[in-house]
């Protein structure tokens, strides 16, 4: 008994003092790359002697500082926005145009690029919020309620109304294409829409349509949005996909409708789009296909993306100057949108009585005379209407903490 307690307390000992070592290797690697790091800092002429032997004797270390170096250099090229010259700008749109005209099958994947122009936010963007929460800098509120379709959108819609688009594919939440009249058959919003609940446990699932962000009580695995459903009693859910889950609602999501349109187009036009996430959805890409058999790709973007290299065309433009233009080559005239012809007060499913306190997002205004059943926007706190928490708000609120325990 005696030797098995020893031979126990000397693996414990031997396994502590192996840990103890690499601890201890650890903590010598990093000040090798602090010393190293601030020798490489100094201009070569202003090293001394002894600088220049530790770069000598730690030869590893200076490559994998240069090899981190270079990648930081490269990525920060990657983020730097780049504008086209007006001559230029106009050159490629008229080479857009004339892909537009000649395509059996256009289809249009959108993201937070063609927002901005309505106050929202993108992420990836110099001033994204995924951006500027890697600088350790907090995420101002924005007030969705207050954002219209942009010109983009009301582009897209009347592209699609002339049967030049066949179908959009968004990445946005904003629920900004089905505002601005584009026909839902014609879209599939892939993460989902902020003004839209549902009910899952109803065959098929049931629809709530509102005119407020049902998403301020749910996040990463919690859909839950506080409400029930009329007909069963269930609990409504949002439609929101985050980061690390995987949409399987029917609509708004529309999968079936993104994967035939893609395994249709000759052409495929991304606006406003990092291509980051789409780039990992294989369905939409026809990767499978030889290249010369693969949809054209345009893409107008400000910033790098993953599909540069594969595009047909590449417009470094903001996505309403670059639609102006092609609108202007086309011939077709830009609609306005207009608040009384919005689609989502005619689809919009009112509130129960017991439901009016149910949320305190500031609702989308309707026009003069039709807001009667809608709660007054006036009562609603300040706090309440900016963004905290929900599908755009998660970033915010990681901002706010931050702040706070500064």
């Amino acid at each position: 008994m005696a030797e098995e307690a020893d031979s126990g307390l000397s693996v414990r000992a031997e396994r502590k003092a192996l840990e103890k070592a690499k601890i201890l290797q650890r903590e010598s690697e990093r000040k090798t790359f602090r010393l190293v790091g601030r020798v490489l800092k100094k201009p070569e002429a202003e090293r001394s002697e002894e600088e220049a032997a530790v770069l000598l004797l730690h030869r590893d270390t200076v490559e994998e500082l240069c090899r981190r170096q270079v990648r930081r250099n490269v990525l920060k090229r990657k983020q730097e926005e780049v504008f086209d010259d007006a001559d230029e700008l106009k050159t490629k749109v008229r080479q857009l145009a004339d892909a537009v005209k000649q395509a059996k099958h256009l289809v249009v994947y959108t993201g937070a690029g063609i927002s901005t122009a309505a106050s929202i936010p993108d992420y990836r963007g110099p001033n994204g919020v995924w951006t500027l929460l890697q600088k350790g800098q907090t995420v101002s509120s924005s007030d969705l309620s207050k954002a219209e379709p942009t010109l983009t959108h009301m582009c897209i819609k009347m592209l699609h109304k002339e049967k030049l688009i066949k179908h959009v594919v968004s990445q946005n939440c904003d629920g900004l294409h089905l505002r601005s009249g584009l026909s839902r058959q014609a879209m599939s919003e892939l993460h989902g829409n902020m003004f839209i609940e549902v009910c899952t446990s109803c065959s098929p699932v049931r629809e709530y349509v509102r005119l407020f962000d049902v998403t301020e009580r749910t996040s990463l695995h919690r859909h839950g949005t506080g409400r029930r459903c009329r007909h069963c009693g269930g609990e409504l859910r949002d439609t929101i996909v985050h980061f690390g889950e995987r949409g399987t609602l029917e609509q708004p999501l529309n999968w079936k409708g993104a994967a035939e349109a893609a395994k249709m187009a000759d052409v495929i036009l991304c606006l406003g789009s990092s291509l980051k996430v789409l780039k990992k959805y294989a369905c939409l890409w026809c990767m499978n296909r030889p290249a010369n058999k693969r949809p054209k790709l345009y893409i107008v973007n400000l910033q790098w993306t993953p599909k540069d290299d594969l595009a047909a065309l590449k417009i470094n433009g903001k996505c309403d100057e670059v639609m102006r233009l092609l609108m202007e080559e086309l011939g077709i005239q830009i609609p306005l949108y207009d608040r009384a012809e919005d689609p989502i007060f005619s689809l919009a499913t009112p509130l129960l009585p017991e439901e009016v306190d149910s949320y305190t997002r500031e609702i989308i205004a309707p026009p003069d005379g039709q807001g009667d059943n809608l709660p007054d926007c006036e009562e609603m706190t300040e706090e309440s209407r900016s963004v905290q928490g929900g599908w755009f708000g998660r970033g915010y609120g990681k901002g706010r903490k931050k702040k706070k325990t500064v």
